[in-house]
C-alpha cells in the first residue's frame, strides 16, 4: 500500500509538472501549481514531516502561488505576445534542458554520503522536527537561507520594475 501511495503521488507530480510548464494560459499553469503543491504536501505527510508538510501549504500555496498570480496579473501577458514570442525557441530550451539533465547525472554519479551529523533520527524525535529544522536553518543555513531572501526580493522588484515600464507604454 505505501508503494502504491509514493508512486500515485510521483506519476501525479511529474504529470502536474509537465502541465505547468506547458500550458499557453499562465492562470491554468499557476492553477496546476497550485495542485501539484497539495499533492508534495501530502506526500510529506506520507514520510511523517508534518511541519514541512504545514510549510509547503503555507508558504508555497498561500504565499509564493498568490505572488505568482500578482505578477501574472500585473505582467499582463497576451496570448498572442506569448505565442509570437516563444515560437521556435524549444530547440534551445531543450539543448538548455539536457545540459542540465547531463549536468545533474553526472554530479549525482560523484556523490558520496558524507559524514553523519547531530542530527540524528533519535534526535529529532526527542526535540520535534520543528526545532531541529529551524535550528539548522538559523545555525549552520543562515547564509543561504538570507541569500534566497535576498533573491526573492529582486525578483518581486524586478517584476513590479517591468510591470510600470508596461504601464507607461
Amino acid at each position: 500500500m505505501p508503494e502504491f501511495f509514493f508512486f500515485y503521488h510521483a506519476i501525479v507530480i511529474t504529470a502536474l509538472s509537465l502541465l505547468v510548464v506547458t500550458r499557453e494560459n499562465p492562470v491554468h499553469s499557476v492553477l496546476f501549481m497550485l495542485v501539484l503543491f497539495f499533492h508534495i504536501a501530502s506526500l510529506y505527510l506520507f514520510l511523517d514531516a508534518e511541519f514541512m508538510a504545514a510549510v509547503q501549504i503555507i508558504v508555497y500555496a498561500g504565499a509564493i502561488l498568490v505572488l505568482f498570480l500578482f505578477v501574472v496579473f500585473l505582467l499582463n501577458l497576451r496570448k498572442e505576445e506569448l505565442s509570437r514570442k516563444y515560437i521556435g525557441s524549444w530547440p534551445t530550451g531543450f539543448v538548455v534542458g539536457a545540459g542540465i539533465f547531463a549536468v545533474l547525472a553526472l554530479t549525482l554519479v560523484h556523490v558520496t554520503p558524507g559524514p553523519s551529523s547531530t542530527f540524528s533520527i533519535s534526535y529529532i524525535e526527542k526535540v520535534t522536527n520543528t526545532r531541529a529544522v529551524g535550528t539548522r536553518l538559523y545555525t549552520d543555513y543562515l547564509f543561504p537561507f538570507e541569500v534566497a531572501s535576498v533573491v526573492l526580493l529582486v525578483a518581486i522588484v524586478g517584476s513590479i520594475t517591468l510591470a510600470k515600464k508596461r504601464l507607461k507604454s
